[in-house]
């Protein structure tokens, strides 16, 4: 008989570790508190701009592997589109200047060679500083283990990385920068291409995962917030054997399993001792309802603005601000206006008059990516044998980004079965 495994959370890291589960064998049974799945990688309609839009622009790269692995799993990776060749256009508001980087599609990086490919005003010795960083030491920071200044630092390092790890770079944790880096940059150009979900995350992420554990027979549960776990046995036998979702003990037997995909402020008020990140960062998304011209960019680097990266989608331009704390607390109409002006220049349209906008803020959108809170992170395997963790919070080597939400699920599906195999 299949193993029956509990799944709570529905987020990314939940569904991954689902479907994973579900292909594997397992009879999975999805706990969900919200009404809805997806969590912080989700769509919804906004009346305001009498559209479907997501809770923030989130972009992945052709070396994520797992997400596109998931994706295809799903039958969605059509969803994830994005240009033929690893390119990025900058704009930079200080002096309007416009230019592409064009990375090397193989390891070898030549783009660095050639003037009409890497940053203007720079030159091959520039990048050497980026190496340095393949070699970071635990506990430091990026600019500990780096030169954090120059225009290879300001036009390139600083925006990636922190595209990568909402947070300021400088005081970045330099061995996830490093991860990343090596998965990225190191790895080659046909590893970073730029992809984004073309109609949404829901439609790339979130309902094909729903749909297919449905049709294998999952039990999904919305609204079920997990209020407890039951801990039985000895500490040398000890396993989960309850889970308590409002309405009394549910049984979990010897056999079953549980994958907690949960924030980690919730899993440490259900795991005794759990250690966890506690300091995060926000993420602020400004939408607004506008065609964007003809041909333009679905992705452009912004320098020198207060937002970071503008979007274009059917009907709808948007910018994000990484590690935007400073700016959780200003009307949401200024800064509309703010990033509207930046938005209009980069994209040629007029400033005025400015059209619908919502502004999304997620004000814990990621846990901290420095050293403080890196040493935190806990492993996915816990001293209960049935019991697996997944989040990005989670100690996936990688910031919390879509790639480590899915492989830390992945993972710990994994992890759980494998060690039911392992029993006598």
């Amino acid at each position: 008989m299949s193993r029956l495994v509990h799944v709570i959370g529905a987020g990314l890291s939940g569904l991954a570790a689902a479907v994973q589960l579900q292909r594997r064998g397992a009879r999975v049974v999805l706990h969900e508190a919200a009404p809805h799945a997806g969590g912080r990688c989700r769509s919804y309609f906004d009346a305001t701009l009498n559209a479907t839009i997501d809770n923030g622009n989130h972009f992945i790269v052709s070396g994520n592997h797992a997400t596109l692995a998931y994706a295809r799993a799903i039958g969605a990776g059509e969803e994830l589109v994005g240009p033929t060749q690893p390119e990025y256009p900058f704009f930079d508001l200080k002096d309007s200047a416009r230019w592409t980087l064009r990375l090397s599609s193989g390891r070898l990086p030549k783009w660095i060679f050639d003037p009409q490919a890497r940053v203007p005003g720079t030159q091959p010795a520039d990048y050497l500083p980026l190496a340095s960083l393949l070699w970071a030491k635990p506990g430091r920071t990026v600019a500990e283990s780096m030169r954090a200044q120059g225009r290879v630092w300001d036009a390139l390092a600083r925006p990636f990385l922190r595209a990568a790890m909402n947070a300021e770079p400088a005081e970045a944790s330099a061995l996830l920068a490093a991860q990343v880096l090596r998965e990225t940059l190191a790895a080659g150009g046909q590893a970073c291409r730029p992809l984004t979900a073309k109609a949404g995350l829901g439609r790339a992420f979130v309902e094909p995962a729903l749909r297919l554990l449905q049709y294998g027979g999952a039990d999904i549960r919305l609204g079920a917030r997990l209020e407890g776990i039951g801990f039985a046995g000895s500490d040398s036998n000890s396993r989960v054997s309850s889970l308590d979702f409002g309405s009394g003990p549910l049984a979990v037997a010897a056999s079953d399993g549980v994958v907690l995909a949960v924030p980690p402020d919730v899993a440490q008020t259900l795991v005794p001792e759990l250690t966890a990140p506690n300091e995060f960062r926000a993420i602020l998304v400004a939408h607004f309802a506008v065609d964007p011209p003809h041909g333009f960019a679905p992705m452009t680097c912004v320098l020198n603005g207060i937002g970071h990266w503008v979007f274009a989608y059917d009907g709808r331009m948007s910018i994000t601000v990484s590690s935007a704390d400073r700016l959780i607390d200003t009307p949401h109409d200024e800064l509309a206006k703010t990033l509207w002006r930046e938005v209009a220049a980069v994209a040629g349209l007029p400033a005025a008059p400015m059209p619908l906008s919502q502004i999304v803020i997620e004000r814990r959108a990621t846990f901290a990516a420095i050293p403080s809170q890196e040493s935190l992170r806990p492993a996915t395997r816990m001293r209960w044998p049935n019991l697996m963790l997944a989040g990005d919070w989670t100690a996936t080597g990688l910031p919390a980004t879509i790639e480590g939400s899915i492989r830390s699920g992945q993972q710990a599906a994994d992890a759980l079965m494998n060690s039911s195999m392992e029993r006598p």
